[in-house]
Order: C-alpha cells, then sequence, then structure tokens
C-alpha cells in the first residue's frame, strides 16, 4: 500500500510569549548595565594603560593628542546601528529578488525576511541621534576650519569633497535611506497581510512591482549608503568597490539571519512545510555569498596591495600593524570566519541539510561580519583607544535583543505561511 505524506497545515500562528519578553528584557537591561559600567570604566581612566584622564578626556602620551572617552560609546553604537540597518533592510532585499525572479520556493518562509525591516526606524533614529551627539568626534570632515583655506587645518583633499561631504546633504541622505527602505517594506508587508486576506494575484502583482522598484532604489542607496555610514570616517581612503563590499557583507549577514531563525522556528515546532531542500537553498545562498564576499575583499586589497600606493595602503596598514597591532586579531578573525569557516563547514551537499551545521555556520558568518564592520569602522573613530570591552559586549546586547524582540513582534502579528501565496503550493513541493 502506497504511503501517503501529509501535506502540513498553513494555519499556523506564531505567539511570543511572555517568557519570551522577560528574556529579552532582562538582556536589554544586561546590556545597559554594562554600557553604563563600562562608561564608568572609561571615564575614570581604567582600561587606558598608556594615558592619563584629563577633565573627562584621556590625553595621549604620544603628542598630546586629546580623546574623549565618549567616543568610544559613540563608536559602539554607531557600529552596531550600521550592522543591525543592514541586516534590516536585507530582509527586503531578499523579498524583492525573490518577487521579481518569481522565485516560489522562499514563500513557505517569507514571513522571517519580512519581519526583518521593521527594525529600521530605530536604528535610523539611533544613527540621527549619534551623529548629531557625536558626529564631531567621529567623523573628521564634520569640522568647519578643513575647509578655509586661511585656516592652519585646511585640508586641500576633503574641501574637494565638501559637495558631497556636508551635513545638510549628508543628514538628507540618511534621512531618504530609511524613508525609503522603510516605506517601500511597509507597502509590500501591507500588500502581503491582505494577500492572506483575499487571496488572488492583486496584490502578488503589486508586490512585484514595488519589490523591482526597490532594487531600483537600492541599487543605489546600498553603495552611498556604505560610503557614508562607513567610508566617509577614513575620508581620505577611497575604494570603488566599497559599496559592493559592504552590500556583500550585509546579505551574506541576512541571509544567515533568515537561515538561522528559519531552523530555530522549525525546531521549535513550526514551519513544519520547510524541508531538507529549503534548508539546502539556503545553506547554497549562505556558501555563495561568503565566496563572493571574498572575491571582493580580496579584489579590493589586491588592487590597493599592489598598486602600492601610500595613500591607500594606509587604510591596511592601520588594521594590520597600526595602532599596536590591536586590530590584528579582528582582522584575521573576519577572513577565517567569513571565508575560510562557512567554506569548509558548507562544502558538502549533506552539509547543507544538517539543522545543527547549519545553525554554527550562521552564527559564524554573524559573528565574523560583525567583525568585518568593526575593523572597517574602529580604527578611524577611537584608533588605539579601541578595544573589547563592557560598552563592546553591552551594545551588542542591547542591540541584538531588540532585533531579535522586533522581529517576534512582526511575526506574532499574522499567519507564519502566505497561505494565500500564489506560489505556497509550489513552495511545500519544493524538491531539488
Amino acid at each position: 500500500m502506497a504511503s501517503v505524506h501529509a501535506i502540513p497545515s498553513l494555519e499556523q500562528e506564531y505567539e511570543f510569549t511572555g517568557e519570551s519578553k522577560r528574556r529579552l528584557l532582562i538582556g536589554i537591561g544586561a546590556g545597559v548595565a554594562l554600557v553604563a559600567l563600562g562608561s564608568f570604566l572609561l571615564a575614570s581612566g581604567v582600561g587606558e594603560h598608556s594615558h592619563e584622564v584629563v577633565q573627562g578626556q584621556t590625553a595621549s602620551n604620544e603628542g598630546g593628542h586629546a580623546f574623549k572617552w565618549t567616543t568610544r560609546l559613540w563608536a559602539n553604537l554607531w557600529l552596531n546601528a550600521v550592522y543591525f540597518a543592514g541586516v534590516s533592510v536585507i530582509g527586503m532585499f531578499f523579498m524583492s529578488y525573490n518577487y521579481l525572479a518569481q522565485a516560489g520556493w522562499s514563500s513557505v518562509f517569507k514571513r522571517i525576511p519580512e519581519a526583518m525591516p521593521a527594525y529600521l526606524p530605530f536604528m535610523g533614529a539611533i544613527i540621527l541621534l549619534v551623529f548629531f551627539a557625536g558626529g564631531h568626534d567621529l567623523f573628521h570632515w564634520t569640522h568647519h576650519d578643513l575647509y578655509d583655506p586661511k585656516s592652519e587645518n585646511y585640508d586641500p583633499i576633503i574641501a574637494g569633497k565638501s559637495g558631497f561631504l556636508n551635513t545638510p546633504f549628508y543628514l538628507a541622505r540618511i534621512v531618504f535611506y530609511f524613508a525609503s527602505w522603510y516605506g517601500l517594506w511597509r507597502l509590500l508587508r501591507n500588500f502581503s497581510l491582505k494577500e492572506d486576506l483575499g487571496g488572488g494575484t492583486e496584490y502578488h502583482e503589486k508586490s512585484i512591482k514595488f519589490g523591482t522598484a526597490f532594487l531600483v532604489v537600492f541599487a543605489v542607496t546600498s553603495s552611498t549608503a556604505a560610503w557614508d555610514f562607513v567610508m566617509s570616517i577614513d575620508a581620505h581612503w577611497f575604494s570603488s568597490m566599497f559599496g559592493w563590499y559592504t552590500l556583500a557583507s550585509w546579505h551574506v549577514t541576512g541571509l544567515a539571519v533568515i537561515t538561522l531563525t528559519v531552523v530555530t522556528l522549525k525546531e521549535r515546532g513550526y514551519l513544519q512545510a520547510v524541508n531538507e531542500n529549503h534548508l539546502h537553498d539556503l545553506g547554497k545562498f549562505m556558501f555563495a555569498f561568503s565566496i563572493f564576499w571574498t572575491y571582493v575583499w580580496f579584489s579590493q586589497f589586491m588592487l590597493i596591495y599592489y598598486a602600492n600606493l601610500p595613500e591607500e595602503t594606509i587604510y591596511y596598514r592601520e588594521r594590520f600593524s597600526g595602532f599596536n597591532g590591536i586590530y590584528k586579531a579582528p582582522f584575521f578573525i573576519t577572513l577565517f570566519l567569513n571565508f575560510v569557516f562557512p567554506f569548509l563547514v558548507l562544502m558538502t551537499r549533506d552539509a547543507k541539510r544538517v539543522k545543527g551545521i547549519l545553525k554554527i555556520a550562521c552564527w559564524g558568518i554573524i559573528v565574523g561580519h560583525y567583525f568585518d564592520f568593526y575593523t572597517n569602522i574602529m580604527p578611524g573613530t577611537v584608533g588605539e583607544h579601541g578595544g573589547f570591552g563592557a560598552i563592546e559586549f553591552g551594545t551588542i546586547l542591547i542591540f541584538a535583543c531588540g532585533f531579535m524582540w522586533s522581529i517576534s513582534a512582526q511575526l506574532a502579528k499574522a499567519n507564519l505561511y502566505p497561505k494565500n501565496h500564489p506560489m505556497i503550493e509550489e513552495a511545500i513541493h519544493h524538491d531539488i
């Protein structure tokens, strides 16, 4: 007698329990406590072994260059906001290119990437707040005397970039990034929810149209946001590949978050319609884009190394051997976790189908690309005053718990399956 495979029910609600909320609140509280402790220690001069504290600042013994301890706090807030903003918008990016490609296989778990961009307004608000409060400490180009030819601090290179690097235009770009990303996501999210209620293909077709519009917008803003959020910290340095490099980092991290969330929900009894073939495809995405990130990283590094131009090579010299070598370990951890580790772990077909192996690969990628943004942002903002202490761990905890809260709250607002999606049956029977 032939066996009959039951079709999973498409009625499944995610419960964001009180216990889950309590744990996330404890995590946020612990993060706040760590940030407060770290701030107190830095203000007291603890951890600044080669520096003396002067009126709320740490003055370097080499040349008397003043460094405010608050700069490290602003730098960590900026780092985490940029990292999680990128991960959040990748949810919209994933949805959009799947709509454009008419890809049905991902519709069975589309609620996960659909939930991620809800975190964007919070990250946008923090980025604006940090820029207003600590922009002068993080961004050298914000100092007005650099643009005055009569000033002894006049910098002709930065002055030449004033058409792009000026505060009003910079702030307008930041507002546009988050307004356009979030606004287009709200449209797709509403279409998805209405599709659940009414069915048909009307909202699916609208999603394709506005998803394509997002891809056009993101094709430009992903690069310009990378220049604004990260590359403008080192205003003398420039790389024509930096936009692709940052997008690759955001993308593979977002894929790891999607995969980790899918696997975790499946282990908790949700998403029964997700099978090994879906996991395999997600594993292939992570594997492929880890290699793509490495390709862009190496291409950028090789061209700068080969040209041997001082104004270009200084960027890597600072991260490899500068500032007493404090960024050397993160530099190599980035390469290992973002290329060597996922390449070896996800190489085989079977590995991509094992939930435990996928979770290990996801965590490696998530941590590895955090180090990637760390090595891109910290040398230009805090220099020799960087490190990993209470502030670093506290800010990570706050932002990560907030991100998990945001995703959980969104998942609880709708059926986990888009039951009236035109391609949901194709996704249920996905087989490769």
